[in-house]
């Protein structure tokens, strides 16, 4: 039971964390305008993976897509395919893991075959939980630098000389990192659960059986008794001999 529920608990994470991961990719809040010290509030302005938008203050928002692939950054462009993997990964590795649940029974599936498709899915939806995790982590990475680098070209020589626009942390960040968690420890758990879908090995010493026949008093019954290997007396050209009646004469 304890199996079971370990497995199914894991498919549900594994599945939150899938879905989580769809929501922060199609987010637009990746980047936020950072406010501090920003005197102009009348527009606001995030960045999400495939558009960037303008908030005004009126309450009208203009979204504008990316019209370009190869004009985007290097590290732009890898968060978006970590993100990518990630979806697909966690896609095919919840698909496995719906048919190797051990409570549902699908033809004749035997118990290690449910359990060998129960590792390869929790395999797959670690992978896509690093995915979502080292792909939110480098668009952070990215923002903490070209914040300070902002900050560094705004105040120099101790007081403010140029007025640049700043990015920090937007919602689709942290929702990246917990679905990235989420599909983390469901893997965890489906590989867990694994060990315990796995047939136990028996080891025994195999015995083998001949009939033996003999009368009673209803009719002809066969009993089984083990074969024991005895000395028998061997004739001269090597050939096995056997008594006959005049032995007894």
């Amino acid at each position: 039971m304890s199996t079971t529920m370990c497995q199914v608990m894991g498919f549900i994470v594994s599945a939150l964390g899938f879905a989580g991961c769809i929501a922060a990719t199609g987010m637009d809040m990746w980047s936020t305008q950072d406010l501090y010290d920003n005197p102009v509030t009348a527009v606001f302005q995030y960045q999400g993976l495939w558009r960037s938008c303008v908030t005004q203050s009126s309450g009208l928002t203009e979204c504008r897509p990316y019209f370009t692939i190869l004009g985007l950054p290097a590290m732009f462009q890898a968060v978006r395919a970590l993100m990518i993997v990630g979806i697909v990964l966690a896609a095919f590795g919840l698909l496995v893991a719906l048919f190797s649940l051990k409570c549902l029974r699908i033809g004749n599936m035997e118990d290690s075959a449910k359990a060998n498709m129960t590792l390869t899915a929790g395999i797959m939806c670690i992978v896509a939980g690093l995915c979502a995790i080292c792909g939110v982590s480098v668009f952070a990475n990215m923002l903490v630098t070209n914040f300070w680098m902002s900050t560094a070209n705004m105040y120099q020589t101790g007081m403010m000389q140029t007025l640049q626009t700043r990015y920090t942390f937007g919602s689709a960040l942290f929702v990246g990192w917990v679905a990235g968690g989420l599909a983390l420890i469901g893997g965890i758990m489906m590989c867990i659960a694994c060990r315990g879908l796995a047939p136990e090995e028996t080891h025994y010493k195999a015995v083998s059986y001949k009939s033996a026949g003999y009368k009673s008093g209803v009719g002809y019954e066969t009993k089984k008794t083990p074969v024991i290997e005895t000395n028998t007396i061997k004739s001269d050209d090597g050939r096995r001999s056997y008594p006959s009646k005049y032995d007894y004469v």
